[in-house]
């Protein structure tokens, strides 16, 4: 099994509260180096890591995403390795939920995944909304 896999299937930490996602995007800030991958799942996997500007840049859009679609006062759908020190983050889509937890009949994958570790493709077939690709794709050009 991949590294990424391994990390994938690792228990994680879940982020009730929006001052915990605060302090896990200042954790990213912080450790801004370049080496992160950003993998909207069900599309192309990424092969090289995102400068820092453009990391930057996709944790603020993420950031106002999810405050905008997930008004609630808990957050409840990311899911990290270490708060302190993150190598891999789940984000799961707010309009697309279903069943993040598993207890569903079909396990709903994340909407985002950022990672040191090079992803690999989760779910060729997965059919992501079409408004969320194409957010995703203005964040590149």
């Amino acid at each position: 099994m991949s590294d990424y896999l391994q990390q994938y299937n690792a228990p994680l930490t879940g982020l009730l509260h929006w001052e915990q996602w605060d302090a896990l995007l200042a954790a990213l800030r912080g450790a801004n180096d370049g080496g992160w991958y950003a993998y909207y799942v069900g599309e192309e996997v990424p092969t090289t890591p995102l400068s820092p500007a453009h990391l930057d840049h996709l944790i603020g859009e993420l950031d106002r995403l999810l405050r905008r679609d997930h008004q609630e006062s808990y957050l409840g759908i990311v899911y990290v390795d270490d708060t302190a020190q993150p190598t891999f983050i789940k984000v799961y889509d707010p309009n697309h939920l279903g069943s993040s937890c598993g207890s569903g009949t079909q396990r709903v994958l994340p909407g985002w995944i950022l990672s040191r570790c090079p992803p690999v493709d989760l779910h060729a077939a997965v059919a992501n909304p079409g408004g969320r690709r194409r957010w995703w794709h203005s964040l590149f050009t």
